[in-house]
């Protein structure tokens, strides 16, 4: 059967309806762009998916990367599908025209991503990191490092990475032990080893930048003795006689569960003397300069997981509708003729489950990127300090939320399948492992949980947690005269309540013992990350319902996708935001049963 990785009217929705991303056009930024051209670049990525990304989906994953001690080799297709999308400009879209760019808005290029994520994740994740590694050069690299690397970069010739694990420092970024020593000429050395740096090498590209932490020798101990350097593969001639090969090293390949056709690599820096590196910025400011670069990857992972499932949805739901097997329980004839599996109420669970997670999930996605707009280009100072505290709050959701509960989508659409879910005849089960890294990267739950939690909530004095709280309290007010909505916006306006009452609560706990207080925080993401989505859902029942009482006339087809949102917001918040209560009385009692695990009882 012919698939379909999104859903195109659903992206209209989030775009035009959700979040009125036609409005930008009125900021001096975008006056000379439209809605068609928005059109136009969307349907322009999604072309250049669907023939060059998605067609080596399988065989990306099934002829993964290899190393012969040399050099990486990659499947044809994975350059030719670099190559299609930066000859369409996609990864200097969103930089302003006098630099080469195409000045779109991030919410368009983000939109653009998800159709290329949703057809290959793997060969994506080429374009995902370079961009984030431009991006880090652009805002934060001497005149001469942006002249020299950022065009190549922009076109294509050039990849990014960032470098920031270590073998025996994982996410404790502050114990990396990569060592940056000063040269005569202003360059640095840098000696250590980095590992799960995915595209880290490769043969797509003429060079690849990489994005390094490390310590110049007698930086303050902790993150704040870490600087940034960009320490390129292949050192440019000044000459044009030729590049020359940089010190860092290919120690090996890493063999994934999924995302196979992202190279995961070791890498060595200064086995022979030392890797050139150019400091970015000023010393022992990198990590805060990296934070951008992570802050953007964990949008970008959770936009990724959201998608990953929501292509897992769309199998199952034509599946399931042309599948037939079986017969209703009130239907007692043998001979009469099967049913396709939809008919099946518990099959219609499982799609209208994997629905709420996918398309709850991209929309929060999508939310965070018109955040992060509004930070770079909104109007006022006020309105772009305002989207800077609700985008710092949320980023720990917008990673965790998608990455658990679209990998739980994908899981669901396995089970609609049955037996063929779990053949690799078909795409599911490759869908699911390539999902199951996104809890992992980027950080992990916990440390999502931790960071939620312990920074980002009480960050000056709860500022992010209060504007947002005003964002939910505007729709639950706006829902307030709706007859059908009613119901639904007094459950996210009790939950609401409780967030706030055991938030008081932990706050207090941690006060007194950081950490008892901070031991049950996976909970707690969990339960803001239900919070957070059933008003994503409240907001989008409203524009449906909204549509369906007006009093000009719609299609069929536009009712049904307007009742299906309808549905899937109820369904959402009668059937999942009610999981918070158990998961609140722990809380608020500071339940210690998993702290007082001691080692030697396992």
């Amino acid at each position: 059967m012919s698939e379909q990785y999104l859903n195109d009217r659903d992206i209209e929705f989030l775009l035009y309806e959700f979040l009125d991303t036609e409005s930008l056009l009125q900021r001096p930024r975008y006056a000379e762009h439209s809605r068609e051209v928005f059109n136009a670049t969307l349907d322009t990525a999604k072309a250049i998916a669907e023939k060059y990304f998605a067609t080596h989906y399988t065989k990306g994953d099934a002829c993964e990367p290899s190393f012969d001690g040399e050099k990486v080799t990659l499947i044809d297709e994975t350059r030719e599908a670099w190559n299609a999308f930066a000859e369409a400009g996609f990864l200097a879209a969103h930089y302003d025209f006098d630099e080469g760019g195409m000045q779109l808005p991030e919410i368009i290029l983000r939109s653009a991503m998800a159709y290329i994520n949703a057809a290959n994740v793997g060969t994506a994740a080429y374009p995902f990191l370079t961009l984030g590694a431009a991006n880090l050069v652009r805002s934060f690299a001497s005149d001469e490092l942006r002249q020299t690397y950022l065009p190549p970069m922009m076109d294509g010739r050039y990849a990014g990475t960032m470098a920031l694990t270590e073998p025996d420092q994982g996410s404790a970024l502050a114990d990396i032990r990569t060592t940056a020593t000063p040269a005569e000429d202003g360059s640095y050395r840098l000696r250590g080893q980095k590992m799960f740096i995915s595209g880290g090498d490769q043969s797509i590209t003429e060079n690849i930048v990489h994005m390094v932490l490390a310590r110049i020798k007698d930086a303050p101990p902790g993150v704040k003795g870490i600087s940034l350097f960009l320490v390129p593969k292949f050192i440019p001639a000044d000459d044009g006689s030729g590049p020359t090969r940089n010190d860092v090293q290919l120690a090996g390949l890493l063999h994934k569960m999924g995302y196979r056709n992202t190279t995961s690599t070791v890498l060595s820096f200064g086995e022979s003397g030392g890797a050139i590196g150019y400091l970015v910025g000023e010393p022992h400011k990198g990590l805060s300069y990296m934070f951008q670069l992570m802050n953007e990857a964990r949008i970008g992972v959770g936009t990724g997981a959201a998608v990953l499932g929501y292509r897992g949805y769309q199998h199952a739901l034509q599946y399931a509708k042309e599948r037939p097997q079986g017969r209703l329980p009130s239907n007692r004839d043998p001979q009469s003729k099967q049913v396709p599996i939809i008919q099946h109420a518990d099959v219609r669970r499982m799609l209208l489950m994997q629905k709420s997670y996918v398309e709850g999930g991209l929309a929060l996605c999508l939310y965070a990127s018109s955040l992060f707009e509004d930070v770079h280009s909104a109007e006022t100072e006020n309105e772009r300090q305002q989207a800077t505290e609700l985008l710092d709050l949320l980023t720990p959701i917008v990673k965790s939320w998608p990455s658990k509960y679209c990998l739980k989508a994908n899981d669901l659409a396995i089970q609609v399948l049955g037996g063929s879910g779990y053949i690799r005849e078909y795409p599911l089960e490759q869908l699911y492992r390539d999902n199951r890294l996104n809890p992992i990267h980027e950080g992990t739950e916990g440390i999502q949980a931790i960071d939620l939690l312990g920074r980002k909530v009480p960050a000056k004095g709860l500022t992010g947690y209060k504007i947002l709280a005003g964002e939910i309290g505007k729709t639950i007010a706006a829902c307030s005269e709706d007859a059908q909505l009613h119901p639904l916006a007094q459950c996210v306006s009790d939950a609401l309540d409780h967030l706030h009452g055991t938030t008081e609560n932990l706050l207090g706990q941690m006060a007194a013992d950081a950490d008892l207080g901070l031991a049950n925080a996976a909970l707690y993401l969990d339960v803001f990350g239900r919070v957070v989505v059933s008003w994503i859902w409240l907001r989008q029942a409203l524009i449906a319902s909204q549509r369906l009482g007006a009093d000009s006339p719609i299609s069929e087809e536009e009712e049904n996708f307007y009742r299906g949102k309808l549905q899937a917001a109820r369904f959402y918040i009668e059937w999942e935001l009610p999981e918070i209560k158990p998961q609140l009385a722990l809380l608020e009692v500071g339940n210690r049963v998993p702290f007082d695990m001691q080692r030697d009882w396992f």
